[in-house]
């Protein structure tokens, strides 16, 4: 089982890697546009305060099954 555990983890590794490299891309295709930089930042911190008003609310508990 030692193989799976490497396997996991050059996975893990291949996905940080695609993620770093598209968050690359995307503020080298956007760095000499301020617009576009301008709505990139609101749009994080948009999603941002998104997750974190679902991660406080306490109603993904209150159903019939729980």
């Amino acid at each position: 089982m030692n193989w799976t555990k490497l396997l996991a983890a050059l996975g893990v590794a291949s996905l940080a890697f695609v993620v770093v490299g598209g968050l690359v891309e995307l503020l080298t295709a956007i760095a000499g546009y301020t617009a576009a930089l301008a709505v990139t930042a609101l749009l994080v911190v948009v999603v941002l305060a998104a997750v974190r008003w679902g991660a406080r609310s306490k109603r993904w508990r209150a159903n019939p099954y729980w």
